[in-house]
């Protein structure tokens, strides 16, 4: 009977610090920012707060070459019967800025294919430093007749391309897939002069 007793108190002083321990986990995110907000340790975790002595402006990025502009050409070619082109046909950009274009295909032909696009560069330095962020030539795509698609290609040119260097052609084959996979286009274009067919 003792030792029965002895079980139970046992027992209870294990529940009584199992809840304890429990309240005491749920209660420590609040009392840790109360914490931080009174002594201001950790202030960069304040989040959406403003920080004291800071403006509310958005930062500004510093990766971003504001002294210089780069013109992007963007060309197309095509190995088949399809649409396909950019939206535009060139655009100015600063290193390290981050820009978009969009390409629109369509497949006119009475049948389903599946195609995909190679890219090229020119000057051939320039592939080194035009990174692609977000593209269509990633994948392969298959379009019912008729089908069309826009593409986004997200880029950001890297501010270490060559300061000589005031002009890309960023230019793009789409093949079908299944045919022999068509050379890329001449580096050496001085304009985008391709276009859709």
């Amino acid at each position: 009977m003792n030792r029965h007793l002895e079980n139970l108190r046992m027992t209870g002083k294990l529940v009584v610090i199992a809840v304890g321990m429990f309240a005491f986990g749920y209660a420590l995110v609040p009392i840790y920012r109360a914490i931080c907000e009174v002594t201001g340790i950790n202030i960069l975790a304040l989040g959406e707060k403003q920080v004291p002595g800071k403006s509310r402006v958005d930062p500004v990025n510093t990766q971003v070459d504001t002294s210089r502009t780069i013109t992007v050409e963007f060309d197309t070619n095509v190995r088949g019967p399809w649409h396909f082109k950019p939206a535009v046909r060139s655009m100015e950009v600063h290193p390290g800025q981050l820009a978009t274009v969009m390409y629109e295909f369509q497949n006119v032909q009475n049948r389903t294919m599946a195609a995909q696009a190679i890219p090229s560069y020119a000057p051939r330095q320039a592939a080194n430093h035009f990174n692609k962020l977000e593209c269509f030539c990633f994948n392969q795509y298959t379009l019912a007749p008729g089908e069309r698609r826009e593409w986004p290609v997200a880029f950001v040119i890297d501010p270490k391309l060559p300061k000589d260097v005031k002009t890309i052609t960023l230019s793009y084959t789409f093949f079908e897939v299944g045919t022999p996979t068509p050379a890329a286009p001449t580096a050496a274009l001085p304009t985008a002069t391709g276009g859709a067919s």
